[in-house]
């Protein structure tokens, strides 16, 4: 998933977007709603994270104009504001889910998941493919039974290619759904791990490379 937290708390906003990253989301951050209404502009996102009280474009303003537009993004109020009319304002104008501050970490994990099972294809529990087998809970992989212990991004690239069914993935694609948007366009960043990952998958290769179209699994 492609997540965007919009937090004015930069301590915490850099925290919690290090430890999504953790759980192989791909992860921009906005530190106000303006800069929150760019980044939405121009990137697609599956879930925002969407503080109510930011300074430039208020969260309510952000969240109230995004539920007039036709789109799969889901929206997580990540507030103070946790009185039941808080709550039940937030979600009155567009939010998806509502949760205050402070939160455990593991619940805000479980309910972007929850949102972004419901903006995505519903993703079966184990994908299975060319003798691969990706568990999509625990982020285990494995070969023909051999378990291959894979980097968040290596894991976060196969994921789409299982997705993908066969289907061609271009490299704008992977960048679009395993990076976020600091990542220069022109690196070289997913031959790289492109490269590492069919050196862990091991033999014989089963990531196809077709030239000036992208991978396919």
């Amino acid at each position: 998933m492609r997540i965007l937290l919009a937090e004015d708390e930069r301590f915490l906003a850099d925290l919690v977007a290090e430890g999504l990253r953790e759980h192989a989301m791909a992860v921009d951050v906005a530190y106000d709603g303006a800069a929150a209404l760019e980044r939405l502009a121009v990137n697609d996102y599956d879930v925002l994270v969407l503080d109510r009280d930011l300074p430039a474009v208020h969260g309510d303003d952000i969240c109230r104009e995004l539920a007039q537009q036709s789109q799969p993004l889901r929206i997580l109020m990540l507030t103070a504001s946790a009185g039941i009319g808080d709550r039940v304002a937030g979600l009155n104008m567009g939010a998806d889910d509502y949760l205050a501050k402070p939160f455990a970490f593991d619940e805000l994990v479980a309910r972007i998941r929850a949102l972004g099972r419901r903006s995505l294809p519903p993703l079966p529990p184990v994908l299975e493919r060319a003798g691969i087998t990706m568990d999509t809970a625990s982020r285990q992989v494995y070969r023909d039974g051999r378990e291959v212990p894979l980097s968040r991004k290596e894991y976060a690239v196969l994921e789409v290619l299982m997705q993908a069914r066969g289907t061609i993935i271009s490299t704008e694609q992977l960048l679009e759904r395993a990076w976020d948007e600091h990542v220069d366009p022109f690196t070289t960043v997913v031959k790289v791990t492109m490269s590492k990952l069919r050196a862990k998958l091991g033999d014989p290769p089963i990531i196809v490379t077709v030239p000036g179209s992208g991978y396919r699994l």
